[in-house]
């Protein structure tokens, strides 16, 4: 057998033995179920389709293409598969647990208010919050990814005559701010805390936009601008978006839209939505604006009177807004009013949207079945980590926005979530967030939640990394001693992790593992993978990560690609499972 070695010292080498995995036990049980005197044929391989691996619909020309894939490997007999080829299929591209090339399914002829959407937050920057450069790089990638809304922060250049993106400040939060790094890299400016971001241009991150905006998906594209900007500069914005997009920008017939349009009339349309600037036109003269998020903004410190010339230029912009934003007077009940001729966004940080619900759970889960929720992290994310996004998408927020230039635990499940409906950027809401009852009432995410299906996960193998990876990459005198921690993300009863065995000095780990998972809210539960690699000495190594829908997990025994922190999928490393549901009544 091959051998590894290990410098310990100069005179000291640890040499390891490197072996071929085998087919597991529960592998050969299935070969030996469904084959013939050792050989597999194209209609026991069909069988072993819509037997086993519950694929119902699979044809014999699907068997087929899966034997075809196979004849390039020295393992492939023409009168059928052997074990070791029925091995190599199982942990090929063609068995995966959730397909990438799965298609739209849901139905998307509702309207935009009944899908979550993959939001992005301060979609240009490339780094933390307060001293990051600003970039059309992460604009471009998030899109690639399948983001659908990116936000764009607008703000005057230094001269006052030219528009520039980047993080504007902070208001009343960096008062009592108990970071003193964070008032240091501030200046202040009006009430605000301007942060040392440096800037791109806009015209930049529209042509970037309209660039990529449907390489991913067809599916439409919200703009969100945070707007602190005169007449005369919003001018110069409506010119530039108008230009830029086209054809491709949607505008409304109405300001008063009484129900959005559907995401299928939208394939590649491009929508703006902001706040639109009434104090230009006298409606609230004397009133302090507030930006979308609900911090002053400093350009329009003191009353403004605008001539004629002005009034025509807000006209021109307000035209290009498509989805209206803002806070409607009063407090957070006033907020969230349901008007029934005008539907319209809100923005609320996490903190808020925490405080919302302790009162008006029921009232924001109304007021998004109609009306868009833009929930977005709070101010002290300075380091653009991010939030858990189910307490959103629990009470019916379609635009849970997260920062998207890092990497850590939430942002995988975010990306997890929307590789559901062949990763276009939409999922559909479940249908209990939509409904209404006789009495008009609505789903109560505080009440007790029943248990509706029992997921089983056997953790069987996992193989790759010593061909992904250096030889020493995770323990210089040994090869690697890995363990997989596998969880369910979702609303807080179905919140559940669990962790197999550490295998010792092995490249290729054999746990053979079973896992329960008691699942409440299937159409948002997302199931976590993560394999680490055991440190005596500190933190454990990062060896891998996936996150996927559970909704569309296929059953079987199957295999799951992994991915290094920021999504991007390694070429060999894998792990083999078997997944299985089954009804409550049957624990």
């Amino acid at each position: 057998m091959p051998k590894q070695n290990f410098k310990v010292c100069l005179c000291w080498r640890r040499i390891f033995k490197t072996r071929v995995v085998e087919p597991p036990p529960d592998v050969k049980n299935a070969f030996n179920h469904f084959s013939q005197s050792g050989t597999m044929t194209v209609d026991d391989l069909l069988t072993f389709l819509i037997e086993h691996q519950g694929e119902n619909n699979a044809t014999k020309e699907d068997a087929q293409a899966i034997f075809d894939s196979l004849k390039h490997l020295n393992l492939f007999h023409r009168r059928g598969l052997h074990l070791e080829a029925f091995f190599r299929y199982l942990l090929g591209d063609h068995n995966l647990a959730h397909p990438p090339s799965s298609k739209v399914h849901h139905d998307m002829t509702a309207p935009l208010a009944h899908y979550f959407l993959f939001t992005g937050h301060n979609s240009y920057l490339t780094g933390n919050q307060v001293i990051s450069a600003s970039s059309v790089e992460p604009i471009k990638d998030a899109l690639l990814r399948g983001v659908r809304v990116i936000e764009l922060d607008l703000w005057p250049n230094s001269k006052g005559d030219d528009v520039e993106i980047r993080h504007g400040g902070y208001h009343q939060l960096a008062t009592s701010f108990s970071y003193p790094i964070f008032l240091f890299s501030c200046k202040k400016e009006h009430d605000f805390y301007k942060t040392l971001t440096s800037p791109v241009d806009l015209q930049k991150c529209l042509q970037a936009i309209k660039e990529n905006a449907f390489q991913a998906s067809e599916y439409p594209v919200v703009i969100t601008f945070e707007d602190h900007l005169n007449p005369n500069l919003q001018k110069k914005v409506a010119k530039m978006v108008t230009e830029t997009f086209g054809d491709m920008l949607y505008w409304s017939e109405t300001e008063n839209m009484q129900q959005f349009p559907s995401p299928e009339s939208l394939k590649k349309r491009i929508l703006i939505s902001t706040k639109p600037p009434k104090e230009y036109l006298g409606e609230n003269r004397g009133d302090v604006s507030e930006t979308e998020s609900g911090r002053r903004n400093p350009s329009d410190v003191g009353e403004h009177f605008p001539d004629e010339d002005e009034e025509y230029t807000v006209v021109q912009y307000r035209q290009l807004i498509a989805i209206h934003a803002g806070k409607l007077k009063g407090g957070l009940e006033n907020w969230l009013s349901d008007d029934p001729v005008k539907v319209r966004r809100l923005s609320l940080s996490e903190q808020e949207l925490e405080n919302a619900i302790r009162t008006y759970a029921t009232k924001i889960v109304r007021f998004t079945q109609r009306n868009l929720l833009r929930v977005y992290p709070k101010g002290t994310r300075l380091d653009s980590s991010n939030y858990n996004p189910f307490v959103g998408w629990m009470h019916g927020a379609q635009m849970v926005a997260f920062n998207m230039q890092g990497y850590g635990k939430y942002l995988w499940i975010m990306q997890g979530m929307f590789k559901a409906n062949g990763g276009c950027g939409y999922v559909k809401k479940p249908d209990f967030l939509l409904r209404r009852g006789e009495n008009d009432e609505v789903f109560n995410p505080s009440a007790p939640l029943e248990v509706k299906t029992v997921m089983r996960v056997k953790v069987i193998l996992g193989e790759g990394w010593h061909q992904d990876f250096h030889h020493t990459a995770f323990d210089r005198y040994s090869p690697p001693d890995f363990y997989t921690k596998i969880g369910i993300a979702g609303v807080p009863e179905d919140k559940d992790v669990k962790q197999t065995t550490i295998i010792e000095d092995e490249w290729l780990p054999v746990w053979d593992q079973d896992f329960e998972f008691l699942i409440r809210v299937p159409e948002l539960a997302v199931l976590r993978i993560q394999v680490l690699e055991y440190d005596t000495t500190g933190r454990p190594d990062f060896g891998g990560q996936t996150s996927l829908p559970v909704s569309e997990l296929r059953t079987g025994i199957r295999t799951v690609p992994l991915c290094d922190k920021k999504g991007n999928k390694y070429k060999h490393v894998r792990l083999l499972l078997s997944i299985n549901f089954g009804r409550p009544y049957d624990l």
